[in-house]
């Protein structure tokens, strides 16, 4: 399991969105988690990762609406493990795509330009 975790940080971190999110998902489907982890505390963790990567991906293809709605789900479920989980710095990545939030949901409502995607996230590991 954590070798699939962290294969999807590596994904993500790559900017592969999609193959981050199948990995992850992957890995939340998973009939070998322990009970505690899917019900529990990894769970929501790890939607929060899958919601993070599939916003990432509308937003590289200039899904501005899409975007936000994941992005917005992804924070309301990574704020509750602040600032640190799992060997992540959950602080560094919620305030990194609150920011980026910010950016697409100006675009979504017709905001000039286009999204930097220099701005996009990797996800520290400590």
């Amino acid at each position: 399991m954590e070798e699939l975790f962290t294969r999807g940080i590596k994904e993500f971190n790559r900017q592969f969105f999609f193959e981050a999110h199948d990995v992850w998902e992957e890995l939340w489907m998973s009939e070998g988690l322990l009970a505690e982890e899917t019900t529990g505390g990894h769970r929501l963790f790890y939607q929060g990762l899958i919601q993070t990567a599939v916003g990432f991906y509308h937003l590289s293809n200039e899904n501005y609406k899409g975007a936000c709605s994941q992005l917005g789900k992804a924070l309301s479920k990574l704020e509750q493990y602040l600032p640190s989980f799992h060997g992540i710095n959950t602080q560094l990545l919620v305030d990194d795509v609150r920011v980026c939030l910010a950016d697409a949901d100006h675009l979504r409502l017709g905001g000039a330009g286009k999204f930097d995607e220099s701005r996009i996230p990797m996800i520290a590991v400590e």
